[in-house]
């Protein structure tokens, strides 16, 4: 699929919306301190899947606009202020 430049950027740029996130946040430290129930375990992995889909399409946005610019996906990351870790 060929997408714009302020397409790809507008891609680059989506996040989970703020309370999906903090609830996310909520429900791995609760699994990290072994206190997760059942239900919100399901939670959880429906959580994770939303958030893994989201970044999956950031990163493939993020590689079109390399190719369109003619640039290394570092170099991109690093024009547009993206840690490397973020994705590490």
């Amino acid at each position: 699929m060929c997408w714009s430049r302020n397409d790809l950027l507008a891609k680059i740029n989506q996040v989970l919306a703020p309370d999906v996130q903090a609830r996310l946040n909520e429900l791995i430290a609760k699994r990290q301190a072994e206190t997760l129930r059942p239900d919100e375990h399901e939670e959880l992995l429906c959580l994770l899947e939303q958030s893994e889909k989201v970044e999956a399409a950031r990163v493939e946005a993020m590689a079109q606009l390399a190719r369109l610019r003619g640039v290394s996906l570092t170099t991109l990351m690093h024009d547009l202020g993206i840690k490397a870790s973020d994705y590490t």
